[in-house]
């Protein structure tokens, strides 16, 4: 019962300093801070972009081919039996060429500690993901994983995770392509300061 009870105040307080993060560390930012931010999610997405083609030179063509695609930077951290982390990233609309600034937030259960960086990057073949994505935001998953294509297979996609029909994510680790990606319960949404 104390292990319980342990885990909610965890989670409760997790919850609360990522809602602390992300409503308050913007919102007196001036506006040369704000276009610096823009300026850095550029980068970290054209970085991102450069690192995934470098690992699995396919996805090069199904970026390219999408209707579009967006790309996190997230920053994870596990306490415990809680853990949780936030990002920023941006969505990009292929045929407009319109960019969306984004926020994301997670909560992790299980027993452990660390810490952890990861990129994603997301593809939408058709543009009704894409659009959800960008308008209603998305939330992925409970728990579970999802696997990874097989070299070989899948075509351009190989080396990325079906979300759902038309949408594949692939996941950047220090080390390289995660194979694996354990659903966390992360949430996708506008970032209201930056757009």
């Amino acid at each position: 019962m104390n292990g319980i009870k342990f885990f909610t105040s965890s989670l409760s307080i997790i919850l609360l300093l990522g809602f602390m993060v992300n409503t308050s560390a913007w919102g007196a930012a001036s506006e040369e801070q704000l276009a610096q931010l823009k300026v850095d999610i550029r980068k970290m997405a054209n970085d991102t972009l450069k690192r995934l083609y470098q690992t699995q030179p396919g996805a090069k063509k199904a970026v390219e081919k999408a209707a579009g695609y967006a790309v996190f930077s997230n920053f994870g951290m596990k306490i415990f039996f809680a853990g949780g982390g936030s990002g920023k990233g941006i969505a990009v609309n292929n045929k407009t060429k319109k960019e969306t600034f984004m926020k994301m937030i997670e909560i992790q259960a299980g027993l452990g500690m660390g810490v952890k960086k990861f990129r994603l990057i997301w593809i939408f073949e058709n543009q009704s993901n894409l659009d959800t994505f960008i308008n209603s935001g998305w939330e992925l998953g409970g728990q579970g994983t999802a696997a990874a294509q097989v070299s070989g297979q899948g075509g351009a996609f190989a080396g990325a995770m079906s979300i759902s029909p038309g949408v594949w994510l692939y996941q950047l680790t220090d080390d390289g392509l995660a194979l694996e990606l354990t659903g966390k319960g992360t949430k996708y949404y506008k970032d209201a300061n930056l757009n």
